[in-house]
């Protein structure tokens, strides 16, 4: 099977689950943050490394060898795949003031870049390739200047009250 297939769900619950439950939250998702100095550079490699894992994955295949990667990386794709899913239902749906603070993200404040990770973990298991596990861990790293980048216009958008958030809910898990 080819290693693309697997993008297959992960695209559909990342765009169409979002767009069916609320069309206006695809334009939320698709914005960035302002970057500013190096957090150019993490925002571009960020971009390199996300086309890199869709654009390696056409020349992988899933290897059907039950062996240890396989069973572990089917437990990370699928719950990545779920823990993708709950998060765009959360998404979704914001509180008044458009900040994300229900359901996962009580837990977490970026639980969305959890599941790709996780997601994308099960699919390097999935296809035993080292390149995109390295791919997948490039990404995840220039994802963290993204995120603080995230966090610092949500502070300028939202104020006290993103403050007060991120005092009680991790970053991560």
């Amino acid at each position: 099977m080819s290693g693309f297939l697997l993008l297959i769900p992960f695209l559909i619950i990342r765009f169409v689950l979002l767009f069916i439950l609320n069309s206006r939250a695809v334009q939320r998702a698709a914005h960035f943050a302002p970057v500013y100095g190096k957090e150019k550079i993490a925002y571009c490699i960020y971009q390199i490394s996300n086309i890199g894992i869709f654009l390696y994955l056409i020349f992988l295949t899933v290897k059907i060898d039950f062996s240890w990667q396989l069973y572990l990386g089917l437990i990370c794709y699928v719950m990545g795949l779920c823990l993708c899913a709950v998060t765009i239902v959360n998404f979704s749906f914001p509180n008044n003031i458009g900040l994300n603070t229900n359901g996962i993200y009580k837990f977490s404040r970026n639980p969305m870049y959890i599941a790709y990770f996780v997601c994308f973990i099960g699919m390097a298991l999935l296809t035993q390739s080292l390149i995109l596990l390295g791919l997948i861990l490039i990404f995840q790293i220039s994802a963290h200047w993204i995120i603080l980048a995230e966090e610092r216009w949500c502070i300028e958008k939202f104020g006290t009250v993103y403050q007060q958030y991120m005092k009680s809910v991790r970053r991560y898990i």
